[in-house]
């Protein structure tokens, strides 16, 4: 009598009896966990048979081949596609390739007030997105040095000859056309642009010097260059620019990815919604005579009264560096000061003058008043512990010893910056509101110098740390810290003139931060800076990037105009393109079709053999009846 095959029941799934079982006393398909199959999706101890899960493989399969075809693109670069960021940071540090034909060059010469500079940059073809920048470098020789030179003293000096000034400048214009290839003069653009020394001279000596240099540079050089090239630029616009060039060395003005924080920026040039893009830095820079900030404000600035807006109008600035002035990705309101005076060494001056004048020009002071002479010095908080120092007005001098208390020495520097009630920024200059929960910023200078110089905690600022260190440096005897100072356990850059000063500047760069542009204590987002990417930025690249800004458009349009022997082989590709998409979601419908019907068959086939068992059933059933 043949053996009458059944399915397992789930005592006998979960205790494994099946593996114990005859296979022919099992129907097909039917096996516990212990002799399943290798490569089945589930256990086949059920009534159904589970075989791998061939439909999610196949569809799988069939996504990935339309995913291909449909990524599947001309070998041609995407011009929204975004270089690699290393990549190009190595690449502008190895030496410019004048023999490539494709590049262009551009020239920009900084007029300071102690002397000028000649900046020589370049740029590869633009990719032909007007929603991207120009990618311009700075020019490097072939021994990788950045091509720049320098010569002294300030233009400026020419006011009483200005028709020297275009020979003045001829060291510097030959060096650059040295380096720019002959056959690309007549394209690269040069900009002459004056700053603060040239501000300090009449308008009438200003345009005298500019005159010659219009008229003269043409004769002798073949650059691109015009009446608007040469100009005395504000503070203003030396501010803008030297924002624009250090967000894009950060690369700030491209394209947000996932992880960038970003802001919704709403400029007075749009009417809809708010665009969300990468967020810019701010940027503050202390020298020794006057103190910068610039950063981007995103949103739409509220006046309380007329004379605030007025008093605005100075000091925000909205330009547009895309191509295209109908496109507003790139349109930006940037708040831009300078405060004369402001200065590490201004600031210390102004102290100093005023413990002169109200000691030693005070009248009513007795002659034995402490600072009148050095038995009886003056004790100045804002000196190290026992430096002893003078101050000398005319004939006059000062007497003063150091107290090394840099509590103290806050409170008396504070003062100097003339805070108005209403204001929030030094001298009461309207000043735009900034979002300390969304921002970032970069200090240049003294802001670098007093972190890092003697203190030796560059990098992100933190103000506990900074008030502990600044406070203990203050308190330390000053000839303890010559003694440090001789060895070596300070920057390379300090010395005596660092270390005597090192506490009042301390003192006043923070009063700077947190009383007068009203910095929180607890902000972590500024970063002091000698360097950006390990080169230093100066303004004149920002210069250039807002100056050539329209070139991307002029040369679309020209490439628009010309005939383009690739344009005949971009259609065949689109065509081909399309044909290939096409025959692939052919091909994954038929595949879909034709594992339906397999499915089907499946089906039916099943279907047959539940017959068979059921009919088996009854017979067996009826077998057993009496």
């Amino acid at each position: 009598m043949a053996r009458k095959r059944r399915f397992l029941d789930q005592n006998e799934v979960t205790s494994g009896t099946c593996c114990a079982l005859p296979e022919e006393d099992l129907w097909p398909g039917s096996h516990c966990r212990a002799c399943r199959p290798p490569g089945t999706a589930l256990c086949r101890c059920s009534r159904w048979a589970v075989f791998p899960d061939r439909g999610s493989s196949f569809c799988c399969c069939c996504c990935v081949l339309l995913c291909s075809c449909c990524c599947c693109g001309p070998p041609h670069g995407d011009p929204n596609a975004q270089p690699n960021k290393y990549l190009s940071m190595a690449e502008s540090l190895e030496a410019t390739d004048v023999e490539n034909p494709s590049l262009n060059y551009g020239v920009v010469v900084d007029c300071g007030s102690s002397g000028s500079r000649v900046f020589v940059y370049y740029w590869p073809p633009h990719n032909g997105n007007p929603h991207t920048l120009l990618d311009i470098r700075q020019m490097r020789d072939k021994e990788r040095k950045a091509v720049v030179l320098k010569i002294k003293p300030g233009i400026s000096t020419l006011a009483k000859t200005p028709t020297s000034a275009s020979d003045y400048l001829q060291p510097l214009l030959s060096f650059a056309a040295a380096h720019v290839p002959k056959n690309k003069h007549k394209e690269t653009p040069l900009y002459i642009l004056c700053t603060a020394g040239m501000r300090l001279l009449s308008d009438s000596e200003q345009a005298a010097i500019l005159e010659d240099i219009v008229s003269d540079v043409p004769l002798e050089f073949d650059f691109l260059f015009s009446e608007s090239h040469a100009e005395v630029i504000s503070g203003k616009q030396e501010g803008v620019y030297a924002w624009i060039g250090i967000n894009f060395v950060l690369g700030r003005f491209d394209h947000a990815e996932v992880d960038d924080a970003t802001v919704e920026v709403t400029t007075s040039s749009q009417s809809r919604q708010p665009i969300s893009r990468r967020r810019t830095v701010g940027i503050m820079d202390m020298g020794g005579a006057s103190l910068q900030i610039a950063y981007e404000v995103p949103g739409v600035v509220h006046f309380s009264s007329t004379q605030e807006e007025e008093a605005a109008k100075s000091v925000l600035a909205e330009f547009n560096l895309g191509c295209d002035v109908e496109h507003t990705e790139h349109v930006y309101r940037v708040y831009v000061t300078t405060f004369l005076g402001f200065g590490g060494n201004m600031a210390r001056q102004r102290y100093e003058d005023h413990l002169f004048n109200s000691t030693v020009n005070n009248s009513v002071r007795p002659p034995s008043a402490p600072g009148l002479s050095s038995d009886q010095p003056l004790f100045d908080p804002c000196l190290p512990l026992g430096l002893s120092d003078s101050v000398v007005r005319g004939n006059r001098t000062l007497h003063l010893r150091g107290q090394g208390e840099w509590s103290r020495c806050q409170e008396e520097v504070r003062p100097f910056l003339g805070l108005h009630n209403g204001t929030m920024s030094p001298g009461g200059v309207y000043q735009a509101p900034i979002n300390f929960s969304n921002s970032e910023f970069y200090g240049f200078s003294e802001f670098y110098y007093c972190m890092e110089d003697v203190l030796r905690i560059r990098g992100t600022y933190d103000s506990h740390k900074y008030s502990r260190a600044a406070s203990d440096y203050c308190a330390t005897q000053w000839s303890i810290l010559k003694q440090r100072l001789d060895n070596k356990l300070f920057s390379q850059q300090a010395d005596l003139n660092r270390l005597k000063f090192q506490c009042f500047k301390s003192a006043w760069m923070f009063e700077v931060l947190h009383s007068g542009f009203r910095f929180p204590l607890s902000y972590s987002s500024l970063k002091t800076a000698q360097l950006v990417q390990d080169k230093e930025v100066q303004w004149t690249l920002g210069a250039i990037l807002y100056k050539t800004r329209f070139l991307p458009l002029r040369d679309l349009q020209q490439e628009s105009l010309r005939p383009n022997p690739n344009s005949s082989w971009l259609r065949s590709s689109f065509v081909y393109n399309h044909h290939v998409l096409s025959v692939c979601i052919l091909v994954v419908a038929l595949s879909i079709l034709l594992y339906v019907l397999r499915l089907r068959r499946i089906h039916q086939r099943e279907q047959r053999q539940n017959e068979v068992l059921n009919l088996l059933w009854v017979e067996e059933g009826e077998a057993l009846l009496p």
